[in-house]
C-alpha cells in the first residue's frame, strides 16, 4: 500500500513538471519567432491606445454615460407616507353643515355607471340585502371575466354576525373566498367552500412587546395578511368593520395596498367619528371626505351607494340633511390589472 502511494506521488510530480516545461517552450518559441521591431511597434501602439481611452474617459462624466446595448432601467421608489393629504375646507366658515353637505353629496353621487350590477344568481331571502352589497360585472372591468374563469379572490373583513350571502355565492361560483372573523373558534376553518380565519384586520400590527397570551385577539394589518398568505392581489375586498373602517382605510392608503384591490365594498358609519378619529366635528367630516378622495386618486370610482331606510337618520349625533347613519358604498378600480 505504501509503495503504491509513493508511485502515485512521483507520477503526479512528473506530470506537473512536464506541463511546466511545455508552457515554457511555447512562450520561448512565440517570443523568439517574433520580430523585435514589430514587438516594439506593438508596445507603442498599446500605449497610444491606452492614452486615447483615458483622455476620452476624462471628458465623459459618469452621469453622461448611457449604455448603447439596451435602454436604462428606471427605478421606481415608493415614498413613505405618514398621513393623508387633507382636502380644502368646503367653505370659509369651516362649519359642520357645509362639510356634511359636501360629504353626503359625494357619497350619494355615483362617478361611473355600472350597466351590469349585482350577481347573476342571488340566493338571499331578503330583497333588501340583495340591493345593499352590489358588485359591478361590466365587461370593461375584470371581475366578470375573473369569475367566469374561476380565478377570482375575495377578502371579506368583519367582526362577526353579518350575513355572508355574497361570500357564499362567490364561493359557489368558484372564487377563492377568505373571511376574517375574530369570533370563530378555530384558527382556520373551511365551510361552504370558504376559508374562515380567526383574524381581525386592524390599522396596526400587534405590539411585539406584549405577549400573545395577553392580547385580546389576533389582529393584523391587511398588508401583513396579504404577505403571510402570499397573495399579491384581491379582486373583491369587502369591509364591514363597525366604525373601524376609517382608520383601516387610512392604513390601506398610506401603505399602498389599494392598487392591489380590484373592487372595494365599504360600509361607512357616520353617526359618530369612529375609532381613534379625533378633532372637532367639521374636522372629522373633512377627514372622512379626504380619505374618500384618496380613493379617487388611486383610480377608484364610486358606482354604488345604498342607505338602509330602517337605520336611524343621524350624522354625528345630529339630524343633518336627512342623512342616514350607515352607507354601503361600491368602488371599482378602473386601473386594476390582474396578474
Amino acid at each position: 500500500m505504501l509503495k503504491e502511494r509513493v508511485n502515485r506521488c512521483v507520477l503526479l510530480r512528473v506530470c506537473v513538471l512536464l506541463c511546466v516545461l511545455c508552457v515554457c517552450a511555447h512562450v520561448y518559441v512565440e517570443f523568439k519567432g517574433s520580430d523585435p521591431k514589430s514587438r516594439k511597434s506593438s508596445i507603442h501602439l498599446q500605449q497610444d491606445t491606452k492614452r486615447q481611452v483615458s483622455k476620452a474617459a476624462s471628458k465623459l462624466s459618469l452621469s453622461d454615460w448611457k449604455p448603447t446595448c439596451c435602454p436604462p432601467v428606471r427605478q421606481h421608489r415608493k415614498s413613505l407616507r405618514w398621513k393623508i393629504e387633507l382636502e380644502p375646507w368646503a367653505s370659509e366658515r369651516h362649519n359642520l353643515e357645509d362639510e356634511a353637505l359636501r360629504f353626503i353629496k359625494y357619497i350619494t353621487t355615483p362617478q361611473v355607471s355600472c350597466e351590469n350590477p349585482g350577481f347573476p344568481v342571488l340566493h338571499s331571502d331578503g330583497e333588501e340585502v340583495q340591493r345593499s352589497w352590489v358588485l359591478c360585472l361590466d365587461k370593461r372591468f375584470s371581475l366578470a371575466q375573473r369569475i367566469n374563469t374561476k380565478h377570482c379572490r375575495m377578502y371579506s373583513v368583519g367582526l362577526g354576525g353579518e350575513d355572508k350571502w355574497l361570500e357564499k355565492v362567490l364561493a359557489k361560483a368558484g372564487c377563492e373566498v377568505h373571511c376574517f372573523d375574530p369570533s370563530i373558534k378555530e384558527a382556520h376553518l373551511q365551510d361552504s367552500h370558504m376559508w374562515l380565519h380567526r383574524l381581525s384586520v386592524d390599522w396596526r400590527d400587534p405590539n411585539p412587546a406584549i405577549p400573545a397570551q395577553r392580547q385580546h385577539g389576533s389582529t393584523k394589518k391587511l398588508a401583513t395578511i396579504l404577505n403571510d398568505f402570499g397573495h399579491r392581489q384581491v379582486d373583491v375586498l369587502k369591509l364591514d368593520m363597525e366604525s373601524a373602517e376609517w382608520k383601516i382605510l387610512e392604513n390601506l392608503v398610506l401603505e399602498g395596498v389599494l392598487p392591489s384591490v380590484g373592487l372595494l365594498l365599504l360600509e361607512v358609519h357616520v353617526h359618530w367619528a369612529g375609532f381613534e378619529v379625533g378633532g372637532d366635528e367639521p374636522s372629522v367630516v373633512r377627514y372622512w371626505f379626504s380619505l374618500l378622495r384618496e380613493l379617487e386618486r388611486s383610480h377608484f370610482h364610486l358606482y354604488h351607494s345604498y342607505s338602509d331606510p330602517a337605520k336611524p337618520r343621524l350624522f354625528l349625533h345630529k339630524n343633518l340633511h336627512n342623512a342616514s347613519s350607515t352607507y354601503i358604498l361600491g368602488w371599482v378600480n378602473t386601473h386594476y390589472s390582474p396578474r
